[in-house]
């Protein structure tokens, strides 16, 4: 599959890094004449790229507009597989339905369905979630790893260590993990991860990974019944994100953590869990479908099970639950 001109024209620009391009090269590099290059460099600046051109030494890339434009976040991707494949629409119902019949259709490993606003956003037990247009990032990530369907489940909290990584490096902020899918700052969410597959009883054909991110959002961007349970990173730092570069980091990371997982098992990745956890260490309230526990969360299983210490001293191994961590 041919990659389109304007991916390749922004990678180079990109990659740069503030130098200036060549136009002739361009020209050469990619087989076209100086008049098409210009032609394409016209049609970015009209979906908001801006340029600076210096006589007789070429293109340099000033600020890019704030949108997930898959040429945007292919400029700047440092994958070998995950996202080389973006689905990209301003508005769809739900980023995990889309996944879910590509997928079905033979969607390569590491697809990415992303959008800039989704009106029917769902979390774990169907939540609703909202998602307003360019506020944040809703996406879905197809996986198709080499494991069991019994191993499926951990892909979770392989995804919110590798979420976390990338906010710190893009953000410097470090969010907490509340397990087992939510991400917060000082104690509010602004991270949904859910984690659906697609199986045999004996292989997993795909994980449907569905990631969705308050970033740019302002307070009054929420509904009153959240505004004080709801954050962004833009209200947590004071600045705007820049999402595409966040969507580019995360795919890293989610691909790196992913092949290790697959590689290596769950330890390593185990252990950075628990160490960006809230959860751990802290009494909790657990209330599942049938019951509600109350104890100290002492960590997770290899599988990646709640281990919550009950007042009396026993051990229960919390599969699925709602988890309220005691102030």
């Amino acid at each position: 599959m041919s990659v389109p001109i304007k991916y390749e024209l922004l990678k180079r620009l990109s990659d740069a890094k503030g130098k200036p391009v060549s136009g002739q090269q361009l020209a050469d590099d990619l087989n076209l004449s100086r008049t098409a290059i210009w032609k394409h460099m016209k049609q970015l600046e009209e979906e908001g790229y801006q340029f600076e051109s210096i006589r007789k030494k070429g293109y340099i890339l000033i600020s890019t507009p704030d949108t997930l434009d898959p040429a945007k976040i292919t400029a700047i991707l440092e994958t070998e597989q995950f996202g080389k494949k973006i689905i990209y629409e301003e508005s769809l119902t739900s980023t995990q339905t889309i996944a879910h019949q590509q997928a079905q259709d033979g969607a390569p490993n590491g697809t990415v369905v992303i959008c800039e606003e989704q009106t029917e956003g769902r979390g774990r037990l169907k939540r609703p979630w909202s998602a307003p247009l360019g506020k944040g990032i809703w996406m879905s990530v197809i996986l198709r790893p080499n494991v069991l369907p019994y191993e499926a489940p951990q892909f979770t909290l392989v995804a919110a260590v590798a979420v976390t990584c990338a906010i710190k490096d893009v953000t410097g902020v470090r969010p907490d993990i509340k397990w087992p899918n939510d991400l917060l700052i000082n104690g509010m969410k602004f991270t949904g991860i859910l984690t659906e597959m697609q199986a045999d009883p004996d292989r997993v054909n795909a994980i449907i990974m569905g990631i969705g991110i308050n970033v740019n959002q302002e307070p009054e961007d929420f509904d009153d019944k959240i505004v004080n349970l709801a954050t962004s990173l833009k209200i947590a730092t004071g600045k705007s994100i820049d999402r595409a570069e966040l969507v580019a980091k995360i795919l890293y990371y989610l691909e790196k953590f992913s092949n290790q997982y697959v590689r290596e098992g769950f330890e390593n990745i185990k252990a950075l869990w628990e160490e960006y956890s809230c959860t751990i260490g802290n009494r909790i309230k657990a209330t599942t479908l049938r019951e509600v526990y109350v104890g100290k969360a002492i960590g997770i299983t290899k599988d990646g099970i709640l281990k919550l210490q009950l007042d009396d001293g026993t051990i229960k191994e919390i599969y699925s639950a709602d988890i309220e961590v005691e102030k």
